[in-house]
């Protein structure tokens, strides 16, 4: 997998170079989001997104083969119009959350990983490993252009420093507000359907370690390229209780999320 940059030629005077960064960091960070800031909505309010058929096109590919997995189907949708066959977010999330029911924990993330690499043309993985081995300049890369492929699923994120084995690096990206997080409003959907599948993806299948902190009081998340991921037992996350009064599936009766039990 190799991505080329094609940069336009220009016979004009370029603008100074602060307004080139602001308008660069304006088309990423953005995200499409709705909300007049231009950033995530607050903590308990839903971030509104105007997402076009570019980002339809994402949802509509990675819910389809989710839906092979699904136990129940999608209720009746009306049609209205020519693009009605592409999913929106809430369809997207939807299928997730069937995919989920009746698979513990393990049979949730599987399904990820199945769906991950039918993603993928034969021969993907080895091919990463070869050109991206776990080093520096792997990670950095990695997570550069982790901003800008991803801000249709996690919402707007940005590159940032960390440590990695006592070496820093700018192999970080923070996600601001997750946007599945903050949609299905879900820990077990958080952890199995993305945290620990994501991890087990680039660490195992392409041989670059990364590690995923979601920060469930503020629904943020620190992805970090190059630091291996703890066993699960040893994660914090895997004593995360629910979002009680936000998710559907939500048991207050027990400390952690059901979701997350073996």
């Amino acid at each position: 997998m190799v991505v080329v940059k094609l940069q336009s030629i220009q016979f004009f005077t370029a603008p100074p170079k602060e307004i080139r960064i602001r308008k660069k960091q304006s088309r990423f960070v953005r995200c499409g989001i709705a909300e007049a800031s231009g950033e995530p909505a607050p903590l308990g309010q839903k971030t509104k997104y105007n997402d076009g058929p570019f980002e339809k096109v994402f949802m509509t590919l990675f819910a389809r083969k989710m839906e092979k997995f699904a136990n129940t189907k999608e209720q009746g949708k009306k049609k209205v119009g020519l693009w009605d066959f592409l999913y929106d977010y809430e369809r997207f999330v939807d299928v997730s959350k069937r995919v989920m029911q009746g698979k513990n924990r393990m049979q949730q993330q599987l399904v990820v990983r199945e769906v991950l690499l039918s993603m993928l043309p034969p021969g993907a993985p080895a091919q990463f490993r070869k050109l991206f081995p776990p080093t520096k300049w792997a990670c950095e890369f990695n997570a550069s252009i982790t901003v800008p492929f991803f801000q249709w699923l996690v919402g707007p994120s940005e590159v940032v420093e960390v440590e990695v084995n006592g070496i820093k690096q700018r192999s970080g990206v923070h996600i601001k507000k997750c946007r599945y997080l903050e949609n299905s409003g879900c820990v077990g959907m958080c952890v199995n359907m993305c945290k620990i599948p994501t991890q087990d993806f680039f660490t195992n299948e392409f041989g670059l370690p990364l590690t995923m902190n979601p920060n469930f009081e503020d629904m943020s998340c620190e992805m970090i390229y190059g630091q291996v991921p703890p066993p699960f037992e040893e994660d914090p996350v895997s004593n995360q209780p629910c979002y009680k009064d936000i998710c559907s599936m939500a048991n207050s009766s027990t400390p952690v999320c059901p979701k997350l039990q073996p």
